[in-house]
């Protein structure tokens, strides 16, 4: 959760540049598989998507200004962008502009930060033409 609120400050820090998006997949340590010690929730495995619905609300509830969106139970994104079990990305106009490390030791939100600081000042050069389409 304390990656979470850094990462909400995140998008509340660049929400003049980007859009953000929060997804939640399948659950790294579930209740009834491999147990994290410091795990903050007591979520077993996903049988169903509804399962999977129901636990992503306490994802809503520490990220409440963030869009968020639901990985499929065959877990297409996850796979699709090699998530497991948290990544950072910047898709830029459907191409990967920026990719983290995976998590959790991969997952460097100040890595982030620097690349849309640099993304922002770009932005502002004088010789920086942006066409909103």
């Amino acid at each position: 959760m304390a990656r979470l609120r850094s990462f909400q400050r995140l998008a509340a820090h660049f929400v003049d540049i980007a859009d953000f998006l929060l997804v939640y997949i399948e659950e790294a340590h579930p209740s009834d598989g491999w147990v994290s010690s410091d795990a903050a929730y007591s979520i077993p495995k996903h049988q169903c998507l509804q399962d999977r619905l129901r636990a992503a609300q306490l994802m809503r509830e520490g990220a409440p200004d963030c869009p968020l969106a639901v990985d499929t139970m065959d877990n297409a994104s996850s796979a699709a962008y090699g998530a497991y079990f948290e990544r950072l990305y910047v898709i830029q106009e459907e191409k990967v502009m920026y990719q983290g490390g995976r998590g959790p030791e991969g997952y460097k939100i100040s890595e982030l930060r620097s690349w849309l600081d640099q993304y922002k000042t770009r932005l502002q050069s004088p010789g920086t033409v942006v066409i909103q389409v």
